[in-house]
This record gives C-alpha cells, sequence and structure tokens, in this order.
C-alpha cells in the first residue's frame, strides 16, 4: 500500500503543466448561516423634558408627584414619555395592555361609591414604533384588562416611545369630580411579538 502510495505521488510530480490544467479539480462547499425572529426591548428611559407631575423612573414604576388639587381633590394633569431601545426583525405586532383599565384603588374598592365622587383614573397612551403612531386609551369605566394591537408589516429598528398622560380632571364619572381617597395603580404591558 505505502509503495503505490509514492509511485503515485511520483508520477504526479512529474506530470506536464498543461495536463495538470486541463483537469480541475473543484468542490462546491456551501456555508449557511440562521437568523431566529427575534424581538427585543430594552429598559425604559425617561425622553428630557418628558415629565409633568411625575417624578420619573423608580425602577420601571412612574411615581406621580401630586396626585390631586389640594383645594378641589380633582386629579391633577400628569405625563411622562418613556423611550425605550428597540428591535423586531420580522413582520410583528404590537401590544399594549392594560391591567385595570385605569388607575383604580390598590384596595379594590369599588363597591363603595359614594355619590359625586371619582373612584377610577381614566389615562391614555401615546405610541410611536417605526411607521405606527397611534393612542392607547384606558378608559376606568370597568376594572378589567384592556388591550390594543397594533400590526406592523416590516422590521423596525429603533426608540420605541410611550407616553403616558393623565388629563387634568380626568375621571370615570364627570370631569373635575373628587376623588376617593386611596392609591390608585395600574400595570401597563407592552409586548413585541409574532402577529
Amino acid at each position: 500500500m505505502r509503495a503505490l502510495t509514492l509511485v503515485v505521488l511520483a508520477g504526479a510530480a512529474f506530470a506536464s503543466p498543461a495536463l495538470a490544467q486541463s483537469t480541475p479539480n473543484a468542490q462546491n462547499l456551501p456555508v449557511t448561516g440562521r437568523v431566529p425572529q427575534l424581538c427585543s426591548l430594552q429598559q425604559g428611559t425617561i425622553t428630557p423634558g418628558g415629565l409633568n407631575n411625575i417624578a420619573g423612573l423608580d425602577g420601571d414604576t412612574l411615581r406621580i408627584i401630586q396626585f390631586t388639587d389640594p383645594s378641589t381633590l380633582s386629579v391633577r394633569a400628569a405625563s411622562a414619555t418613556i423611550s425605550f431601545d428597540a428591535v423586531c426583525n420580522f413582520p410583528h405586532s404590537v401590544r399594549i395592555e392594560s391591567q385595570n383599565n385605569g388607575m383604580w384603588p390598590v384596595d379594590g374598592r369599588v363597591s363603595d361609591r359614594p355619590q359625586g365622587f371619582a373612584y377610577a383614573v381614566p389615562y391614555t397612551a401615546d405610541i410611536s414604533w417605526g411607521p405606527v403612531n397611534t393612542q392607547f386609551s384606558a378608559d376606568a369605566k370597568v376594572r378589567s384588562t384592556s388591550q390594543q394591537v397594533i400590526v406592523i408589516n416590516d422590521p423596525v429598528a429603533g426608540e420605541f416611545s410611550l407616553r403616558i398622560r393623565i388629563e387634568d380632571g380626568a375621571s370615570n364619572v364627570e370631569t373635575r369630580a373628587p376623588l376617593v381617597a386611596g392609591t390608585y395603580v395600574d400595570t401597563v404591558r407592552i409586548f413585541l411579538e409574532p402577529r
């Protein structure tokens, strides 16, 4: 076996250049790579100049400085613009969800509804992402989960902007109604997901 190998190598070493060029030896070697469908939404930051009556982000919580007017107990206006670095490398959808459909008391006292008093606070959320500029409304009429789905037909990378806005005098009964005492909360969730 070894002798045969030496003879073949010796024969190949003395082959004429014309013979070596006329019999090319090529092999295809495919190279492939796969990019998975991925959406990523980073931690939010307050947009400079984007605060009104809100202290800022405390982790992932917005804290309102003065929720009511001290003389009327009606809701004071508040807003914050939060920016998220985001990317979604395929056509996708944005789902925004309000856990309570407005700001409601933590202790859930919806049965205690004194005449002329508000017991929940509506707000809006303005969304800007790629080609989309839209608004989500949590109307505080019924305490339940509410959501809106927005279809995006292309991949998008850049800044996802969310502006939470509470109007002056906002109420679930009538404008400028005084608010029942308590701590009012809602949880807003943002999803970038397959459509």
